[in-house]
């Protein structure tokens, strides 16, 4: 398995797949809001924010990769996106709690369930629909939305820390000039 995976992590590869799936989760989440008419909740917005700074930070370090190749700065890249992505998994566990009601929602995430299809557009700068973090409108196997999510961040989490690790300079003649 090492061998299948090793080309795709070891290099600047990785990032750009995680730039791909973490447009992807957005893409994803965002059709679900327009097309199916599922408004996001505040921890549904907190999630989003996870993936929009793993895919800035993506960008960032494909550019800088492309300036100066160093295994050591593609090591602390993917460890700062493991981070980032294993942030989005607590983010998302919490807010699957949420749902489940094992833990309390935060305050101003109570909303009642709001008809996206009934709203006026008479105050289009007032926000006059929260939902609320307790409801789950879509489950799929069992898992809402918010614990697919947290599978998927980790999952990425894990990647990124075995792409750092692979991509860690084992032997003395593998290290770079600083």
């Amino acid at each position: 398995m090492d061998a299948a995976l090793s080309p795709l992590l070891r290099t600047w590869r990785w990032p750009v797949i995680a730039l791909v799936i973490s447009l992807t989760m957005l893409a994803t989440a965002h059709a679900f809001e327009r097309l199916a008419f599922l408004l996001p909740c505040q921890l549904c917005l907190r999630q989003r924010e996870v993936y929009w700074a793993a895919a800035a930070m993506a960008v960032t370090g494909v550019i800088l990769w492309n300036i100066r190749n160093n295994r050591r700065f593609l090591v602390a890249f993917n460890v700062m996106l493991g981070l980032v992505f294993t942030t989005g998994a607590v983010v998302a566990a919490y807010h699957a709690g949420v749902e489940w009601s094992w833990w309390p929602a935060p305050s101003g995430c109570t909303g009642e369930a709001v008809d996206v299809m009934a709203l006026s557009l008479d105050g289009l700068n007032d926000r006059t629909a929260i939902a609320s973090c307790t409801d789950a409108p879509w489950r799929m196997l069992g898992l809402s939305m918010a614990g697919w999510n947290a599978l998927v961040s980790l999952g990425l989490a894990a990647t990124s820390f075995v792409a750092a690790g692979l991509a860690f300079p084992r032997a003395y003649g593998e290290l770079e000039p600083a």
